[in-house]
């Protein structure tokens, strides 16, 4: 079991909620007040001073703090170009190879964490 405690890290932000979107977009919105998430198996519970909320893992997308509990930070979701060449790295640095797009590289790449670059701007990939 894992047990990760946000309230202060959230407060100190100024941010009330801490945002869940599923894999079908559904978004859930927790207040940070006494905020404790337990990862539990394959289960996150989130618990606050209004109870306790469980999510399954794998139907997560992202956990992003919110202001209003509505209102998502902005921010650049793809900083290369999909149809340009690419340079495909393994975490750990190691060189996979070169693939003349993003989609190329995600056709022949198995189910893993990449990092990704492109003329000099480099962006994390997840494939699945």
């Amino acid at each position: 079991m894992f047990l990760l405690l946000c309230a202060g890290m959230a407060q100190a932000g100024e941010y009330a909620y801490l945002v869940f979107t599923n894999t079908e977009g559904t978004k859930t919105a927790l207040s940070v007040t006494d905020l404790t998430m337990t990862v539990n198996g394959a289960q996150l519970d989130v618990t606050n001073t209004n109870g306790t909320v469980q999510f399954t893992l794998t139907d997560l997308a992202a956990m992003q703090f919110s202001v209003d509990g509505e209102s998502l930070p902005e921010g650049i979701d793809n900083v290369l170009n999909a149809d340009a060449p690419v340079t495909v790295y393994a975490i750990n640095g190691m060189a996979l190879g070169s693939f003349s797009s993003m989609l190329q590289a995600v056709q022949q790449l198995d189910r893993g964490t990449y990092v990704i670059v492109q003329s000099g701007k480099s962006q994390k990939l997840v494939v699945r």
